[in-house]
């Protein structure tokens, strides 16, 4: 069964469209330096709102403990999306601190960076994603899915970058994830953190006619 999560939220009716159609969980990207970034005064509102229905991340760029816990206090964070130079340890005592799951993020550009997590093994997911050197969030751009096929870890993973409603399912079925995480895919075009209902819809459909969308755990 897999999951779906809708990145990069910063409106409420955005929320509450992707719950309507079986999002598993939403992020919300607290780094200033990404096109969809929303401070925590304005997400809280929002989380407020649907914590009941969703899984809830707060995606991070080398934040220090103390933003992420006050974020994750403040926000009711389920799960901590991690995507710089955080090493095993600050996973372990952020998880400790706020009692949320850890997602550590590793761009995939060779079977080496699926050796590199490896040393990630005390975290919930991997989010395998296709950011080059330089970018610190999703890049809308795709990565060579046939490359999972050398991933030997039991931490589920997490497929994201590039995908849609017209790829997702051949996602799925070369990487068999946990789940998928989608920004770009579902959004107005052009406009970033704002998102399409119709291109929300579709992709979840998409998901669910490759295998059922997983409810929220």
């Amino acid at each position: 069964m897999t999951k779906v999560k809708i990145c990069g939220i910063t409106r409420l009716e955005d929320a509450e469209v992707a719950i309507e159609h079986g999002a598993w969980a939403l992020g919300f990207v607290l780094w200033p330096g990404s096109a969809r970034a929303v401070a925590v005064e304005a997400a809280a509102p929002i989380t407020a709102r649907v914590r009941r229905s969703v899984q809830l991340a707060g995606v991070f760029v080398n934040p220090s403990l103390e933003e992420v816990a006050e974020a994750a206090e403040a926000l009711h964070l389920t799960h901590l999306q991690l995507h710089g130079d955080e090493g095993p340890a600050f996973c372990a005592e952020a998880a400790r601190r706020t009692g949320a799951k850890v997602i550590k993020a590793v761009t995939v550009t060779s079977g080496a960076n699926l050796q590199a997590v490896e040393v990630f093994r005390a975290v919930d997911f991997h989010l395998l994603d296709s950011r080059p050197p330089g970018r610190r969030e999703q890049t809308g751009a795709t990565w060579e899915w046939a490359l999972a096929s050398r991933r030997r870890s039991a931490v589920p993973k997490i497929l994201s970058g590039g995908l849609d409603a017209e790829n997702v399912g051949a996602g799925i079925g070369a990487v068999d994830p946990y789940a998928v995480d989608v920004a770009s895919g579902v959004e107005v075009p052009g406009q970033p953190g704002i998102k399409d209902p119709e291109r929300v819809a579709a992709f979840l459909a998409a998901v669910r006619a490759s295998g059922a969308v997983g409810s929220v755990a």
